[in-house]
Protein backbone atom coordinates (compact mmCIF):
# COMPACT_ATOMS: atom_id res chain seq x y z
CA UNK A 1 0.00 0.00 0.00
CA UNK A 2 1.27 3.32 -1.21
CA UNK A 3 2.16 5.72 1.34
CA UNK A 4 0.44 9.45 1.39
CA UNK A 5 2.11 12.54 2.86
CA UNK A 6 -0.37 12.77 5.35
CA UNK A 7 0.57 8.97 6.43
CA UNK A 8 4.36 10.04 6.57
CA UNK A 9 3.10 13.14 8.63
CA UNK A 10 1.83 11.45 10.98
CA UNK A 11 4.89 9.19 11.13
CA UNK A 12 6.77 12.11 11.63
CA UNK A 13 5.20 13.38 14.60
CA UNK A 14 4.66 9.55 16.34
CA UNK A 15 8.54 9.50 15.81
CA UNK A 16 9.19 13.14 17.09
CA UNK A 17 6.51 12.35 20.44
CA UNK A 18 8.73 9.00 20.85
CA UNK A 19 11.75 10.87 20.70
CA UNK A 20 11.54 13.97 22.61
CA UNK A 21 9.20 12.11 25.41
CA UNK A 22 5.37 13.06 25.09
CA UNK A 23 5.31 15.70 27.98
CA UNK A 24 7.36 17.48 25.26
CA UNK A 25 5.63 16.87 22.44
CA UNK A 26 2.03 17.65 24.09
CA UNK A 27 3.22 20.77 25.51
CA UNK A 28 5.26 22.41 22.23
CA UNK A 29 3.86 20.27 19.32
CA UNK A 30 0.30 19.06 19.76
CA UNK A 31 -2.33 21.97 18.90
CA UNK A 32 0.67 24.22 18.20
CA UNK A 33 1.99 23.03 15.02
CA UNK A 34 1.04 21.71 11.52
CA UNK A 35 3.61 20.15 9.40
CA UNK A 36 3.63 19.88 5.54
CA UNK A 37 6.06 18.13 3.19
CA UNK A 38 6.72 19.73 -0.36
CA UNK A 39 9.38 18.12 -2.04
CA UNK A 40 12.60 18.26 0.02
CA UNK A 41 11.18 21.02 2.44
CA UNK A 42 9.32 20.42 5.57
CA UNK A 43 7.51 23.26 6.26
CA UNK A 44 6.28 23.74 10.37
CA UNK A 45 2.94 25.93 10.71
CA UNK A 46 3.83 28.17 14.33
CA UNK A 47 0.67 29.93 15.84
CA UNK A 48 3.58 32.80 16.94
CA UNK A 49 7.33 33.56 16.58
CA UNK A 50 7.70 32.76 19.88
CA UNK A 51 7.06 29.16 19.66
CA UNK A 52 8.78 29.37 16.37
CA UNK A 53 11.75 30.31 17.76
CA UNK A 54 11.66 28.15 20.81
CA UNK A 55 11.04 24.78 18.77
CA UNK A 56 13.68 25.56 16.50
CA UNK A 57 16.40 26.64 19.13
CA UNK A 58 15.64 23.16 21.30
CA UNK A 59 13.70 20.85 18.82
CA UNK A 60 15.68 21.08 15.31
CA UNK A 61 17.80 17.98 15.53
CA UNK A 62 14.82 16.05 16.70
CA UNK A 63 12.79 17.32 13.82
CA UNK A 64 15.56 16.83 11.09
CA UNK A 65 16.12 13.20 12.35
CA UNK A 66 12.36 12.46 12.58
CA UNK A 67 11.96 13.76 9.06
CA UNK A 68 14.86 11.65 7.84
CA UNK A 69 13.59 8.80 9.26
CA UNK A 70 10.44 8.83 8.00
CA UNK A 71 11.04 9.90 4.56
CA UNK A 72 13.93 8.36 4.18
CA UNK A 73 16.00 11.52 3.18
CA UNK A 74 17.28 14.53 4.68
CA UNK A 75 14.69 18.03 4.57
CA UNK A 76 14.92 21.56 4.91
CA UNK A 77 13.16 22.89 8.02
CA UNK A 78 11.25 26.32 7.86
CA UNK A 79 9.18 27.75 9.97
CA UNK A 80 5.95 30.00 8.87
CA UNK A 81 3.56 31.85 11.62
CA UNK A 82 -0.11 30.69 11.20
CA UNK A 83 -1.52 32.77 13.80
CA UNK A 84 -5.18 30.26 13.56
CA UNK A 85 -3.25 27.27 14.97
CA UNK A 86 -3.91 29.63 18.61
CA UNK A 87 -7.22 29.02 18.26
CA UNK A 88 -6.15 25.15 18.89
CA UNK A 89 -4.14 25.86 22.38
CA UNK A 90 -5.50 25.16 25.76
CA UNK A 91 -4.79 27.47 28.67
CA UNK A 92 -2.80 24.23 30.33
CA UNK A 93 -0.87 24.00 27.39
CA UNK A 94 0.34 27.76 27.41
CA UNK A 95 0.86 27.70 31.46
CA UNK A 96 2.69 24.70 30.90
CA UNK A 97 4.97 26.59 28.31
CA UNK A 98 5.60 29.73 30.42
CA UNK A 99 6.71 27.39 33.62
CA UNK A 100 8.94 25.02 31.25
CA UNK A 101 10.17 28.75 29.60
CA UNK A 102 10.89 29.46 33.12
CA UNK A 103 12.63 26.54 34.68
CA UNK A 104 15.15 26.59 31.22
CA UNK A 105 16.23 30.33 32.35
CA UNK A 106 16.82 29.33 36.11
CA UNK A 107 17.74 25.63 35.98
CA UNK A 108 20.87 24.83 33.79
CA UNK A 109 22.04 20.78 34.76
CA UNK A 110 20.88 19.63 31.06
CA UNK A 111 22.98 16.71 29.35
CA UNK A 112 22.30 19.46 26.21
CA UNK A 113 25.12 22.05 27.36
CA UNK A 114 27.95 21.22 25.61
CA UNK A 115 31.02 22.60 22.89
CA UNK A 116 28.42 21.87 20.05
CA UNK A 117 26.34 24.83 21.14
CA UNK A 118 29.34 26.90 21.15
CA UNK A 119 32.36 26.99 18.90
CA UNK A 120 32.15 23.91 17.53
CA UNK A 121 28.49 24.54 16.03
CA UNK A 122 28.32 24.76 12.57
CA UNK A 123 27.89 28.25 11.86
CA UNK A 124 26.10 28.77 8.05
CA UNK A 125 25.42 32.19 7.38
CA UNK A 126 28.19 34.98 5.79
CA UNK A 127 28.74 38.18 5.62
CA UNK A 128 28.82 37.87 1.63
CA UNK A 129 25.07 36.34 1.44
CA UNK A 130 23.71 39.38 3.50
CA UNK A 131 22.03 41.74 1.34
CA UNK A 132 22.96 45.17 2.45
CA UNK A 133 20.31 48.06 1.69
CA UNK A 134 19.61 51.19 3.47
CA UNK A 135 17.89 49.58 6.43
CA UNK A 136 20.88 47.77 7.90
CA UNK A 137 23.82 49.09 5.62
CA UNK A 138 25.37 50.68 9.03
CA UNK A 139 25.27 47.54 10.67
CA UNK A 140 27.17 45.55 7.95
CA UNK A 141 29.21 48.23 7.47
CA UNK A 142 29.85 48.06 11.69
CA UNK A 143 30.25 44.47 11.52
CA UNK A 144 33.05 44.21 8.46
CA UNK A 145 34.98 46.64 10.34
CA UNK A 146 34.67 44.37 13.25
CA UNK A 147 36.87 41.61 11.54
CA UNK A 148 38.74 43.42 9.38
CA UNK A 149 40.21 46.65 11.69
CA UNK A 150 43.03 45.06 14.14
CA UNK A 151 41.50 46.88 16.74
CA UNK A 152 37.85 47.95 16.81
CA UNK A 153 37.28 52.00 16.86
CA UNK A 154 34.33 50.57 19.36
CA UNK A 155 33.47 48.00 21.33
CA UNK A 156 31.62 46.22 21.94
CA UNK A 157 29.26 46.39 18.76
CA UNK A 158 25.40 46.07 19.36
CA UNK A 159 23.11 45.52 17.00
CA UNK A 160 19.50 45.62 17.96
CA UNK A 161 16.19 45.34 16.01
CA UNK A 162 12.80 43.73 15.24
CA UNK A 163 12.04 39.77 14.51
CA UNK A 164 13.51 38.47 11.72
CA UNK A 165 15.69 41.24 10.32
CA UNK A 166 19.25 39.69 10.18
CA UNK A 167 20.95 40.61 13.82
CA UNK A 168 21.60 36.50 13.94
CA UNK A 169 22.87 36.11 9.90
CA UNK A 170 25.60 39.33 10.78
CA UNK A 171 27.03 37.66 13.56
CA UNK A 172 26.89 33.88 12.26
CA UNK A 173 28.50 36.25 9.52
CA UNK A 174 31.33 38.18 11.75
CA UNK A 175 32.52 34.75 13.13
CA UNK A 176 32.92 33.25 9.67
CA UNK A 177 34.81 35.67 8.18
CA UNK A 178 36.97 36.06 11.21
CA UNK A 179 37.51 32.25 10.62
CA UNK A 180 38.32 32.75 6.94
CA UNK A 181 40.74 35.36 7.34
CA UNK A 182 42.13 35.36 10.70
CA UNK A 183 42.20 31.19 10.88
CA UNK A 184 44.49 31.59 14.43
CA UNK A 185 42.08 33.99 16.39
CA UNK A 186 40.08 32.89 19.13
CA UNK A 187 36.48 33.43 18.59
CA UNK A 188 33.21 32.06 20.39
CA UNK A 189 29.57 32.33 19.08
CA UNK A 190 27.26 31.58 21.57
CA UNK A 191 23.97 32.72 22.72
CA UNK A 192 23.39 34.56 25.93
CA UNK A 193 20.81 31.53 27.24
CA UNK A 194 23.72 29.24 27.03
CA UNK A 195 26.21 31.76 28.78
CA UNK A 196 23.98 31.53 31.51
CA UNK A 197 23.69 27.69 31.16
CA UNK A 198 27.18 27.22 31.25
CA UNK A 199 28.10 29.43 34.08
CA UNK A 200 25.48 28.24 36.36
CA UNK A 201 26.62 24.45 35.95
CA UNK A 202 30.43 25.64 36.22
CA UNK A 203 29.24 26.78 39.58
CA UNK A 204 27.69 23.74 40.62
CA UNK A 205 30.79 21.58 39.12
CA UNK A 206 33.17 23.87 40.58
CA UNK A 207 34.90 24.66 37.34
CA UNK A 208 34.55 28.04 37.39
CA UNK A 209 38.18 29.01 36.35
CA UNK A 210 38.01 26.88 32.94
CA UNK A 211 34.65 28.49 32.45
CA UNK A 212 36.20 32.01 32.81
CA UNK A 213 39.26 30.65 30.36
CA UNK A 214 36.89 29.66 27.83
CA UNK A 215 34.83 32.99 27.51
CA UNK A 216 38.12 35.23 28.37
CA UNK A 217 40.59 34.42 26.72
CA UNK A 218 39.27 35.13 22.86
CA UNK A 219 40.09 37.37 20.34
CA UNK A 220 35.90 37.91 19.64
CA UNK A 221 33.38 36.83 21.71
CA UNK A 222 29.76 36.95 19.94
CA UNK A 223 26.42 36.90 22.36
CA UNK A 224 23.00 36.69 20.55
CA UNK A 225 19.86 37.33 22.17
CA UNK A 226 21.42 39.38 24.78
CA UNK A 227 18.48 40.36 27.06
CA UNK A 228 18.11 36.93 27.75
CA UNK A 229 20.22 37.99 31.05
CA UNK A 230 17.49 39.95 32.18
CA UNK A 231 16.55 39.30 36.04
CA UNK A 232 20.13 37.10 36.30
CA UNK A 233 21.63 39.72 38.56
CA UNK A 234 24.69 37.12 39.12
CA UNK A 235 25.09 36.05 35.34
CA UNK A 236 25.15 39.74 34.72
CA UNK A 237 27.97 40.36 37.05
CA UNK A 238 29.86 37.16 35.72
CA UNK A 239 29.29 38.69 32.20
CA UNK A 240 30.14 42.17 32.68
CA UNK A 241 33.78 40.96 34.16
CA UNK A 242 34.05 38.75 31.07
CA UNK A 243 33.43 41.78 29.35
CA UNK A 244 35.73 43.80 31.13
CA UNK A 245 38.67 41.68 31.05
CA UNK A 246 38.01 41.10 27.16
CA UNK A 247 38.36 44.73 26.59
CA UNK A 248 41.03 45.59 28.63
CA UNK A 249 43.23 43.23 27.02
CA UNK A 250 42.14 45.09 23.69
CA UNK A 251 40.07 42.35 22.09
CA UNK A 252 35.93 42.43 20.92
CA UNK A 253 32.94 41.56 21.90
CA UNK A 254 29.69 41.60 19.80
CA UNK A 255 26.32 41.64 20.91
CA UNK A 256 22.57 41.14 19.70
CA UNK A 257 19.26 41.83 21.25
CA UNK A 258 15.50 42.53 20.47
CA UNK A 259 15.99 45.91 22.06
CA UNK A 260 17.92 48.91 22.28
CA UNK A 261 20.64 48.40 25.43
CA UNK A 262 18.45 51.11 28.05
CA UNK A 263 15.22 49.23 26.95
CA UNK A 264 16.32 46.02 28.60
CA UNK A 265 14.24 45.76 31.70
CA UNK A 266 15.86 44.26 34.56
CA UNK A 267 19.45 44.92 33.50
CA UNK A 268 22.30 46.25 35.87
CA UNK A 269 23.02 50.43 35.08
CA UNK A 270 26.84 48.74 34.74
CA UNK A 271 25.87 46.53 31.75
CA UNK A 272 23.88 49.31 30.20
CA UNK A 273 26.61 52.16 30.40
CA UNK A 274 28.95 49.38 28.92
CA UNK A 275 26.81 48.40 26.10
CA UNK A 276 26.29 52.32 25.32
CA UNK A 277 29.59 53.12 25.46
CA UNK A 278 30.72 50.88 22.42
CA UNK A 279 28.23 51.39 19.17
CA UNK A 280 24.64 50.72 19.13
CA UNK A 281 23.40 50.10 15.64
CA UNK A 282 19.77 49.09 14.65
CA UNK A 283 18.45 47.50 11.55
CA UNK A 284 15.26 48.47 10.62
CA UNK A 285 12.67 46.45 8.32
CA UNK A 286 14.35 46.24 4.37
CA UNK A 287 12.64 48.96 1.71
CA UNK A 288 11.08 47.31 -1.08
CA UNK A 289 14.45 47.29 -3.48
CA UNK A 290 16.26 45.46 -0.78
CA UNK A 291 12.90 43.16 -0.12
CA UNK A 292 13.18 42.23 -4.03
CA UNK A 293 16.40 41.19 -3.37
CA UNK A 294 16.24 39.14 -0.73
CA UNK A 295 13.78 37.23 -2.76
CA UNK A 296 15.72 36.88 -5.16
CA UNK A 297 17.85 35.34 -3.62
CA UNK A 298 16.23 33.26 -1.36
CA UNK A 299 14.18 31.71 -4.78
CA UNK A 300 17.74 30.97 -6.22
CA UNK A 301 18.71 29.23 -2.80
CA UNK A 302 15.82 26.73 -3.18
CA UNK A 303 17.00 26.75 -7.38
CA UNK A 304 13.77 28.65 -8.19
CA UNK A 305 13.58 31.91 -10.34
CA UNK A 306 10.56 33.89 -10.01
CA UNK A 307 9.02 36.18 -12.56
CA UNK A 308 10.11 39.67 -11.74
CA UNK A 309 6.00 40.88 -11.35
CA UNK A 310 6.01 38.10 -9.05
CA UNK A 311 8.74 39.35 -7.37
CA UNK A 312 7.62 42.92 -7.00
CA UNK A 313 3.65 41.71 -5.81
CA UNK A 314 5.74 39.40 -2.87
CA UNK A 315 7.93 42.75 -1.86
CA UNK A 316 4.86 45.15 -1.99
CA UNK A 317 3.00 43.19 -0.06
CA UNK A 318 5.30 41.84 2.72
CA UNK A 319 6.95 44.11 4.19
CA UNK A 320 7.77 43.74 8.27
CA UNK A 321 10.70 40.76 8.06
CA UNK A 322 12.78 38.50 5.72
CA UNK A 323 11.43 35.18 7.63
CA UNK A 324 8.16 36.36 6.32
CA UNK A 325 9.47 36.54 2.80
CA UNK A 326 10.98 33.38 2.98
CA UNK A 327 8.00 32.22 4.38
CA UNK A 328 5.63 33.71 1.38
CA UNK A 329 8.73 31.95 -1.10
CA UNK A 330 8.63 28.60 0.51
CA UNK A 331 4.40 28.26 0.13
CA UNK A 332 4.40 29.52 -3.58
CA UNK A 333 7.03 26.89 -4.44
CA UNK A 334 5.35 23.70 -2.62
CA UNK A 335 2.02 25.09 -4.35
CA UNK A 336 3.87 24.65 -7.53
CA UNK A 337 5.23 21.63 -7.09
CA UNK A 338 2.37 20.32 -5.52
CA UNK A 339 -0.30 21.56 -8.35
CA UNK A 340 2.71 21.07 -10.32
CA UNK A 341 1.67 24.83 -12.05
CA UNK A 342 3.60 27.35 -13.30
CA UNK A 343 4.30 30.29 -10.72
CA UNK A 344 3.11 33.17 -12.07
CA UNK A 345 1.53 36.50 -10.66
CA UNK A 346 -1.92 35.84 -10.73
CA UNK A 347 -1.00 32.37 -8.96
CA UNK A 348 1.03 34.36 -6.21
CA UNK A 349 -2.02 36.65 -5.84
CA UNK A 350 -4.24 33.67 -5.31
CA UNK A 351 -1.62 31.52 -3.03
CA UNK A 352 -0.37 34.44 -0.61
CA UNK A 353 -4.02 36.07 -0.38
CA UNK A 354 -4.41 34.72 3.50
CA UNK A 355 -0.08 34.98 3.61
CA UNK A 356 -0.51 38.67 2.96
CA UNK A 357 -3.54 39.01 4.69
CA UNK A 358 -2.14 38.35 7.89
CA UNK A 359 1.25 39.89 7.32
CA UNK A 360 0.12 43.00 6.00
CA UNK A 361 0.91 45.64 9.42
CA UNK A 362 3.72 47.43 9.49
CA UNK A 363 4.01 46.33 13.19
CA UNK A 364 3.28 42.84 14.27
CA UNK A 365 1.90 41.86 17.58
CA UNK A 366 5.18 39.54 17.42
CA UNK A 367 7.79 43.14 17.44
CA UNK A 368 5.11 44.45 20.19
CA UNK A 369 5.31 41.60 22.39
CA UNK A 370 9.28 41.70 21.74
CA UNK A 371 9.62 44.67 23.28
CA UNK A 372 7.29 44.83 25.98
CA UNK A 373 8.61 41.56 27.84
CA UNK A 374 11.94 42.74 27.06
CA UNK A 375 11.38 45.95 28.89
CA UNK A 376 9.75 44.32 31.97
CA UNK A 377 11.97 41.56 31.64
CA UNK A 378 9.71 37.99 31.16
CA UNK A 379 9.15 35.90 28.65
CA UNK A 380 6.08 35.99 25.71
CA UNK A 381 5.48 32.18 27.22
CA UNK A 382 4.37 33.62 30.52
CA UNK A 383 2.38 36.77 28.57
CA UNK A 384 0.04 34.21 26.83
CA UNK A 385 -0.15 32.17 30.24
CA UNK A 386 -2.82 32.26 32.52
CA UNK A 387 -0.20 34.13 35.39
CA UNK A 388 -1.81 37.09 37.01
CA UNK A 389 1.19 38.48 39.39
CA UNK A 390 1.92 42.28 38.91
CA UNK A 391 4.43 42.08 36.50
CA UNK A 392 3.05 39.92 34.21
CA UNK A 393 -0.85 41.41 34.06
CA UNK A 394 0.96 44.87 33.28
CA UNK A 395 3.00 43.36 30.42
CA UNK A 396 0.34 41.51 29.25
CA UNK A 397 -1.96 45.36 29.53
CA UNK A 398 0.65 47.14 27.56
CA UNK A 399 0.76 44.68 25.02
CA UNK A 400 -3.00 44.15 24.34
CA UNK A 401 -3.23 47.92 24.38
CA UNK A 402 0.15 48.85 22.10
CA UNK A 403 -1.58 45.99 19.50
CA UNK A 404 -4.76 48.21 19.49
CA UNK A 405 -2.66 51.11 18.78
CA UNK A 406 -0.40 49.75 16.07
CA UNK A 407 -2.41 46.60 14.24
CA UNK A 408 -5.40 46.83 12.98
CA UNK A 409 -6.79 43.83 14.68
CA UNK A 410 -9.91 43.38 16.61
CA UNK A 411 -10.48 42.57 20.69
CA UNK A 412 -10.78 39.07 19.82
CA UNK A 413 -7.99 38.59 17.12
CA UNK A 414 -5.56 40.06 19.90
CA UNK A 415 -6.89 37.76 23.06
CA UNK A 416 -6.40 34.49 20.45
CA UNK A 417 -2.64 35.50 19.84
CA UNK A 418 -2.20 36.20 23.38
CA UNK A 419 -3.27 33.05 24.93
CA UNK A 420 -6.35 32.30 23.76
CA UNK A 421 -7.82 35.23 26.10
CA UNK A 422 -11.24 36.34 26.00
CA UNK A 423 -11.90 39.60 24.39
CA UNK A 424 -13.37 41.32 27.64
CA UNK A 425 -10.07 40.75 28.79
CA UNK A 426 -8.74 42.97 26.53
CA UNK A 427 -10.94 45.72 26.35
CA UNK A 428 -10.55 45.87 30.05
CA UNK A 429 -6.28 45.81 29.54
CA UNK A 430 -6.79 48.84 27.35
CA UNK A 431 -9.06 50.83 29.29
CA UNK A 432 -6.60 50.10 32.48
CA UNK A 433 -3.98 51.26 30.29
CA UNK A 434 -6.25 54.41 28.74
CA UNK A 435 -6.61 55.72 32.45
CA UNK A 436 -3.13 55.10 33.52
CA UNK A 437 -2.19 57.38 30.41
CA UNK A 438 -4.85 59.92 31.23
CA UNK A 439 -3.70 60.67 34.61
CA UNK A 440 -0.09 59.84 33.78
CA UNK A 441 -0.10 57.67 36.73
CA UNK A 442 2.66 56.25 38.47
CA UNK A 443 3.05 52.63 37.65
CA UNK A 444 5.37 50.15 39.54
CA UNK A 445 6.59 46.43 39.18
CA UNK A 446 8.24 43.76 40.59
CA UNK A 447 12.23 42.99 39.11
CA UNK A 448 14.88 41.39 40.50
CA UNK A 449 16.52 43.98 41.71
CA UNK A 450 13.45 45.33 43.79
CA UNK A 451 9.99 47.23 43.21
CA UNK A 452 10.49 49.86 40.48
CA UNK A 453 8.53 52.93 38.82
CA UNK A 454 7.92 54.83 36.29
CA UNK A 455 5.35 57.17 35.05
CA UNK A 456 2.50 55.25 32.20
CA UNK A 457 3.74 57.79 29.38
CA UNK A 458 7.25 57.38 29.99
CA UNK A 459 6.98 53.72 29.46
CA UNK A 460 4.72 53.73 26.20
CA UNK A 461 6.94 56.47 24.89
CA UNK A 462 9.81 54.17 25.57
CA UNK A 463 8.21 51.28 23.93
CA UNK A 464 6.80 53.16 21.07
CA UNK A 465 10.62 53.98 20.54
CA UNK A 466 11.18 50.47 20.49
CA UNK A 467 7.91 49.23 17.92
CA UNK A 468 8.32 52.27 15.54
Amino acid sequence: MQTTVTDEIVAINQFLAERIGQQKYRVWFKNSTRFTIADDYLKIGVPNPFIGSWIESHFLSDIAAAAEAISGSAKKITFNIEPQLADNQRRTQLDCQAELVQKAQNKTTRSRISDRQTIDRPLKMSLESFVVGPSNQLAYNAAVSVVSEEVSPFNPLFIHGGYGLGKTHLMQGICNMMSRTRPQANWLYVSAEDFTNQFVLALKTKKLDAFRRRYRQTDLLAIDDIHFLASKPSTQEEFLHTFNTINLAGKKVVLASDAHPKMIGQLCESLVNRFVSGMVVKIEPPDIKTRCRIICQKAAAMNKQLDDKVVTYIAENIRSNIRELEGAILKLIAYSSLCNEKISPEMARKVLAEHISRTDPIVHISDIESAVTTYFGITPAEVHSSRKDRTVSLARSFSMYLARKYTDMSFPEIGRLMGNKNHATVILACRKIEDALKNNSMVNWQSSNGNKVAKAQDILDQLGQTIA
